[in-house]
């Protein structure tokens, strides 16, 4: 028996990256899963094999969750195929970066619903068949360390994780009531396809090594915290924002030598 044997897993984004990490710990430790992608994404049966190769189950359900309508279908596939949901790993985001004054209206206001608002509508969603059937869930949302670290060319992405993070609250606030743990991890640098498509193969290796823990962080650092708080273990931890970062956030507080002030 592991930590979620007998749990049902929703998470989404999961064909590559974070999303990927976190669906493959939640199968290590025994949650069936429901993987979801964009239509027609060539990742997301990667992931389905993973998943299987571990000995897990697992639905894959291809769906825009950055509409309403693409949460709905994704909802009602899972319920209908794997009849429960119990944990919901809330990962959509999308992310382009920009100066503030060239930053066009519609990548902010895209920013804006990829990354916050299709939270809402899958968490909402989710959180309604958690009432309904009874006896709690657990609800994790994906941040940032940018919800905090107000870094150049990111003001859309670091606006829309700051908005999770408050939304986060003030959900986890309404489900206490319910027995709906509600929280979010913060990741800083991950070593996922996108950063690599980004900003390159060498630059991804030089600057890990420069960071405090001396490497990026990987997606299955992110998924073991992310297992942790959707187990029985996390079940005084709600309304709480869990950085894991590898000290990320503090990169530049480190003095030049030892013994310098």
């Amino acid at each position: 028996m592991t930590a979620l044997s007998g749990k049902i897993a929703l998470v989404t984004g999961a064909g590559r990256g974070i999303g990927q990490g976190c669906a493959l710990e939640l199968a290590r430790q025994g949650a069936a899963i429901i993987i979801n992608d964009r239509p027609k994404s060539p990742d997301l049966e990667v992931t389905a094999g993973e998943i299987r190769s571990l000995g897990g189950q697992c639905l894959a359900v291809e769906a825009d969750v950055f509409s309403r309508s693409g949460c709905e279908e994704l909802v009602r596939t899972g319920l209908r195929d794997m009849q429960r949901i119990d944990i919901l790993i809330s990962n959509p985001a999308y992310s382009r970066r920009g100066t503030f004054l060239d930053y066009p209206a519609d990548e902010f206001e895209r920013t804006l619903n990829g990354t916050l608002t299709s939270g809402f509508h899958i968490s909402q969603l989710v959180a309604r068949h958690m009432v309904e059937r009874g006896g709690g869930g657990k609800i994790v949302f994906i941040s940032s360390v940018q919800a905090e670290m107000p870094l150049g060319l990111c003001t859309a992405y670091g606006a829309a994780k700051a908005g999770l993070n408050h939304m986060m609250r003030s959900i986890a606030v309404e489900l206490s009531a319910h027995r709906i743990n509600v929280n979010a991890i913060e990741p800083g640098w991950i070593d996922t396809p996108g950063e690599h498509a980004t900003f390159g193969d060498e630059a991804i290796q030089a600057e890990g090594g420069r960071l405090p823990w001396g490497r990026l962080g990987l997606p299955e650092d992110i998924g073991r915290a992310a297992a942790f708080l959707a187990s029985d273990a996390a079940d005084y931890i709600t309304g709480s924002v869990l950085p894991v970062d590898g000290c990320f956030r503090y990169k530049d507080c480190r003095v030049s030598r030892p013994g310098d002030a």
